[in-house]
């Protein structure tokens, strides 16, 4: 398939596991992504999906010394 790249080539690109990239496609956070079979076809010119910085819902921040705020 011209112009798509197997996850395991696109995880070497990227340097991160071939698993994450799965999820990734999985999870749609990689656009254009199409699954055939057991394997995932990616575009080959799709950027590095970035992280939002958000936090998990309901988790509370420690206060630095380890104790549960006030």
């Amino acid at each position: 398939m011209d112009g798509y790249v197997k996850a395991d080539e696109m995880a070497k690109r990227w340097d991160v596991s071939i698993r994450q990239v799965q999820l990734l496609c999985q999870n749609g956070k990689i656009k254009g992504a199409s699954k055939f079979g057991p394997a995932w076809a990616i575009p080959e010119k799709t950027p590095k999906p970035t992280r939002t910085g958000k936090s998990k819902p309901g988790r509370k921040p420690k206060d630095i010394t380890g104790r549960e705020p006030l």
